[in-house]
């Protein structure tokens, strides 16, 4: 007899379960996989000795998570390797930089340095403040009014509308469309701009740090942290059925909409199932790991800085492409998220050698092999790339979708993140993790607050549980 059961060891079963055994709750997760993490593992995915991280592998929010914050997880191995630089945007032979400094990425941002700073500042400022009503449920009534308020003006807007009214130069307007183009929607689409500003903030107040080792040790440390709690996790073990569960007093789901429905619909009130069988998924990602001879040739040496490179040019091409993953077909050029942690963490690849990650965003679903095209945008802005691969291994949205359910059609948001999902996702309610069932909640990245290795969808759904134990 356990007191709570999670379904699922992504970053909110784990953030759920460690809130609920810290108010000495009795935790068991169940894992469908052999090891704990969801969006967080690792492996040699290419040759031996490259370690690739298979979803996540840069983390602003996982040092901006106020609960993550809150535990004492480099207790448990778990050590951030900081770049000397957030982000390079290639722009041709130059790039433009994300600096931790606003006013040494202003620098690179001729006569929009003082826009950008404008912009920025009053907002890096109160992150504090900021993460507590953003990082959750649609806070009613809000905890900083103001500085919500302040944010919300520019934040409200599409990303392209507020780059544009912003700002008059190229390098500020592509460098603040490739932060908002994490949002996974046209850049034409409100509000993408908060994307982009959340992002920009997390870089000028925390950095976006790797974890040492791979993104396997945040799910290794969190879960070695649960043990110390006296929690137990059961690899190897799929959930069909609700019946099929131990009895607990609380249940906590961290799946998504569709999922939940195949486990409980028979228990389900009509209308709930309606909402939960309306709820809409995005675009997917299309995602390849190299093995890499040396570091990637970026022809703007200062890339080498950064752990994160966007690879899509202008604001107009980086538009142009994450329209077409909208509404189809894949773009010719794609807007490329890279990563490359070997450069900062020596324990990625064997001596002298590199890894490398990256993805682009398709339609939902989409079948169509993107690996060419990624390679000939990185190659656009760093010649001599191709030259340098070993082997790769790629991800499309099935095979994405066919590693982690929660991935459905390949989309690693759990659902559009617009409006209407940003902040009622699944179902518009009260208490948004709860069910009409008794005890059992949902916990997932389909939940507020959204995507992201943050775990605190995890831990206001375990909140609510508490409150209703």
């Amino acid at each position: 007899m356990v007191d709570a059961v999670v379904i699922g060891s992504g970053p909110n079963g784990l953030a759920a379960a460690i809130a609920l055994a810290q108010a000495g709750c009795k935790v068991l997760i169940l894992e469908a996989r052999a090891t704990v993490g969801g969006g967080m593992r690792s492996a040699e995915l290419t040759l031996p000795g490259f370690v690739h991280d298979i979803c996540s592998a840069i983390h602003p929010l996982g040092v901006g998570s106020p609960f993550f914050r809150s535990l004492p997880l480099a207790d448990y191995g778990l050590e951030w390797i900081y770049p000397p630089a957030p982000l390079a945007h290639p722009l041709g032979d130059s790039a433009v930089m994300l600096e931790q400094s606003i006013a040494a990425t202003g620098a690179a941002l001729g006569p929009d340095a003082e826009a950008y700073r404008r912009l920025m500042a009053p907002l890096v400022a109160d992150w504090d403040k900021l993460a507590a009503d953003l990082l959750g449920p649609f806070p009613f009534p809000p905890r900083h009014p103001i500085t919500l308020a302040r944010f919300g003006l520019s934040a409200i807007r599409s990303a392209r509308g507020l780059a544009e009214s912003r700002f008059k130069g190229t390098h500020a307007r592509a460098l603040f469309a490739g932060l908002a183009a994490h949002s996974i929607m046209p850049l034409e689409k409100p509000p993408t701009a908060s994307f982009g500003l959340v992002l920009g903030i997390l870089g000028h107040a925390l950095g976006w740090p790797l974890p040492q080792g791979g993104s396997q040790r945040i799910a290794d440390a969190l879960a070695a942290y649960l043990h110390s709690l006296g929690g137990e996790i059961v690899t190897h073990t799929p959930v069909n059925s609700l019946e099929a569960l131990p009895p607990a007093r609380v249940v906590m789901a961290d799946i998504t909409p569709r999922q939940f429905l195949a486990l409980a619909a028979d228990r389900l009130p009509r209308g709930y199932r309606r909402q939960l069988e309306g709820y809409r998924y995005g675009p997917g990602a299309f995602k390849v790991d190299w093995a890499l001879d040396g570091p990637i040739p970026w022809q703007a040496a200062e890339c080498s800085r950064a752990g994160t490179v966007h690879v899509g040019g202008t604001l107009e091409e980086i538009a142009a492409s994450e329209r077409a993953m909208w509404h189809g077909p894949p773009a010719e050029s794609p807007f490329v998220l890279v990563a490359q942690q070997s450069l900062f963490d020596p324990a990625r690849a064997p001596s002298g050698k590199h890894t490398a990650w990256a993805y682009c965003h398709v339609p939902h679903g989409s079948t169509l092999d993107m690996t060419s095209r990624i390679e000939a945008q990185i190659e656009r802005f760093a010649p001599g790339f191709r030259e340098r691969i070993l082997a790769r291994h790629v991800f499309s949205p099935a095979e994405f979708e066919q590693y982690n359910p929660n991935y459905i059609g390949g989309d690693i948001n759990g659902g559009i993140q617009d409006f209407w999902q940003l902040f009622t996702r699944p179902v518009p309610r009260w208490i948004p993790y709860s069910t009409p069932i008794k005890g059992v909640y949902l916990c997932s990245s389909s939940t507020p607050p959204g995507g992201g290795v943050h775990g605190m969808g995890g831990y206001h759904a375990a909140r609510a549980a508490l409150q209703g134990i």
